[in-house]
């Protein structure tokens, strides 16, 4: 347990403890008369050289997330984003392709399926950023089209955007797909061989 007051922290330290079991190996010796009057210095001499030789004080690694608690933190994000979506007004293709896009997000959010790091990184970017930003980028220029009439409906880059990161979720589907396809295999295999 660490301590912000220097002294209690030494106390604490690895110095502090391995130089006073030299001390008290000191205080052995002096104990049994083989150090004479000069006990005091073999005590101090001993306890000196304990703690120089203590292994250094580390700090603790720090405690990052697992692949388990960040997939739990996505999924209550996800549910977070799909309150948000309930309540925008979309147009039917839009709304058709983002619903592609949720159902294939919540099922490789499902536990058990994605542990990769880069996986999970895309994933989140989608559902905390790329989707949040693309509908509201979307909501934000509708407003001005209907303002300022002639210029290119925000639909279509909306319908361009979803189709985009439908096609990367997609492409993590099919890498989680053949690791599937590949771990089948390999266990067909192991039985065919493991039956000659």
């Amino acid at each position: 347990m660490a301590t912000s007051n220097p002294v209690l922290r030494y106390a604490e330290s690895r110095k502090n403890l391995t130089g006073c079991l030299c001390g008290l190996a000191g205080l052995g010796i002096g104990l049994t008369g083989a150090a004479g009057g000069l006990w005091p210095l073999v005590v101090l001499g001993l306890y000196g050289a304990g703690a120089l030789i203590a292994p250094p004080e580390r700090p603790d690694a720090p405690a990052f997330p697992s692949a388990g608690e960040q997939l739990e933190s996505l999924r209550a994000d996800h549910a977070t984003l799909r309150e948000y979506l309930a309540e925008v007004e979309l147009p039917e293709d839009a709304r058709t392709r983002l619903d592609e896009l949720d159902a294939l997000v919540e099922a490789l959010l499902e536990p058990g399926w994605v542990s990769d790091p880069e996986h999970l990184r895309v994933l989140a970017r989608t559902v905390r950023q790329d989707v949040p930003e693309a509908v509201d980028a979307f909501v934000r220029t509708r407003w001005w089209t209907r303002v300022n009439p002639g210029s290119e409906p925000p639909e279509r880059h909306l319908e361009r955007q979803l189709a985009a990161l439908r096609e990367e979720a997609g492409r993590i589907a099919a890498a989680l797909q053949e690791a599937e396809e590949l771990r089948q295999r390999a266990h067909t295999r192991y039985l065919e061989d493991r039956g000659t």
